[in-house]
């Protein structure tokens, strides 16, 4: 059984959007502990938890669409 979570998790950290990543980068701890924090959110408010990660994942990612980080002028 420990195998099969461990396996689901390790998916979803592979193909997810790291919005938990890059979140806990922001925040200065792990991963893990944000991952924690919308599994709890989800189940106590039904589902609303998981629908806001994936609004932060959509965000998110038209955010990195937008904007392109330059290095210096010549980039242009």
């Amino acid at each position: 059984m420990l195998r099969f979570v461990n396996n689901i998790r390790h998916y979803f950290e592979r193909h997810g959007f790291y919005v938990s990543s890059r979140f806990a980068d922001k925040l200065g701890m792990r991963a893990k502990y944000v991952r924690l924090f919308f599994i709890y959110l989800s189940f106590a408010t039904f589902g609303f938890g998981f629908a806001i990660y994936l609004t932060l994942a959509f965000l998110l990612k038209f955010k990195d669409m937008v904007y392109a980080k330059r290095t210096s002028v010549f980039d242009l």
